[in-house]
């Protein structure tokens, strides 16, 4: 269900301002708008081209397809940036866009995969936030480097808005702990419509701000500061599992097996499609006419995770199903079934009695 966000005009035009200066918008730009009108992200998108005098290029929905089709109407339209969430940039081919100058990941976690293929030929920036915060919060460019092994940061919190990164009881975490990712200053929203117990959940008393009445906003999501003051983005709360007494950050096994250099994209979900049978299923996209075995992938995972980490099943899809806005719907990813899993050698039949009982 919906939860009608109370935004105000500061904090967006905040955002939008944020974007045009960062990001070098100019009057002579033509942005794409590719979020729908009902997503958070389509205001930035339009404000952007309206506050730096540049040219909105509105498409048809049935023409803003995925892959081939998409990188062909960056082409054609002459697009010079463009907001697009990682999922929906991963689908685009290696085809020359000598006018894309700037592309912004957000809506979702960015990956260092991504960022060493895009960063390399324009401007890639990583943009963070949620609704609730004005649609984004923090920025940061991202360069070739930061696609070597680890997650690509979020950057630094925009002007005239605060980043806090908090234990339970609402204490900074030292330098490099995770915790969960906090927002104060112009961004904060005044709460949600008609929904004053989830309202005062979320929006809490600013407990740093000398301004009485500042409030923050707790996100849900796990970050860190590293050491140079960049955000890392960890993933979400709610997407901590624990499974036969060990908590698991999904994020984590995800970010493991994006150093393969076949995987293009993957989702990791703990699953309970039998009862009381819970695991752990990696779904993985490889790039095109690239080829790896599974096995590979166990092993990889198995050089830097714990045992209890590696999933018990992976499958392998063209690509990952969507929703209406360009993320990843985990509600349709499919079962794994009853897949017999790879073996590093060749599968022996039980011979006895006691074997086929065992398996």
């Amino acid at each position: 269900t919906p939860k009608a966000v109370l935004l105000e005009h500061g904090g967006t035009y905040n955002t939008a301002a944020s974007h045009i200066e960062q990001c070098g918008v100019r009057p002579d730009d033509r942005l794409l708008q590719f979020a729908a009108f009902g997503f958070d992200g389509a205001i930035i998108e339009s404000l952007m081209a309206l506050g730096a005098g540049a040219e909105l290029v509105l498409v048809p929905k049935d023409e803003l397809l995925l892959g081939e089709s998409l990188a062909r109407l960056l082409l054609d339209s002459d697009i010079t940036m463009a907001t697009l969430q990682p999922s929906i940039m991963a689908t685009l081919p290696d085809l020359p866009l000598p006018r894309l100058r700037t592309l912004i990941s957000a809506g979702e976690a960015c990956t260092g995969a991504l960022v060493a293929r895009f960063a390399a030929q324009r401007e890639l920036w990583n943009a963070y936030g949620p609704t609730e915060g004005s649609v984004a919060v923090t920025l940061g460019r991202c360069s070739v480097a930061d696609g070597d092994g680890e997650l690509p940061s979020i950057g630094r919190a925009l002007p005239n808005t605060r980043v806090y990164i908090l234990d339970e009881q609402l204490q900074p975490v030292a330098i490099g702990e995770p915790g969960e990712l906090y927002l104060g200053g112009v961004a904060v929203a005044r709460g949600y419509l008609n929904r004053p117990e989830l309202t005062a959940q979320r929006f809490l008393p600013d407990p740093y701000s000398p301004h009485p009445g500042d409030r923050i906003y707790r996100t849900g999501d796990l970050a860190r500061f590293r050491p140079d003051g960049r955000v890392e983005f960890l993933g979400r709360l709610d997407h901590q599992v624990k499974l036969r007494g060990f908590r698991i950050e999904l994020g984590e096994i995800e970010a493991a097996l994006l150093r393969h250099p076949a995987v293009r994209h993957c989702v990791v979900l703990a699953r309970s499609d039998e009862p009381g049978d819970q695991r752990l299923v990696a779904y993985v996209v490889p790039h095109p006419e690239a080829a790896f075995a599974i096995a590979e992938l166990r092993e990889l995972l198995r050089t830097s995770l714990p045992a209890f980490m590696i999933p018990a099943a992976f499958v392998v899809q063209a690509a990952l199903p969507l929703t209406s806005h360009g993320k990843v719907d985990r509600a349709a990813l499919p079962p794994p079934g009853r897949m017999r899993p790879a073996l590093a050698t060749a599968y022996a039949a039980p011979r006895s009695e006691v074997e086929r009982t065992l398996a």
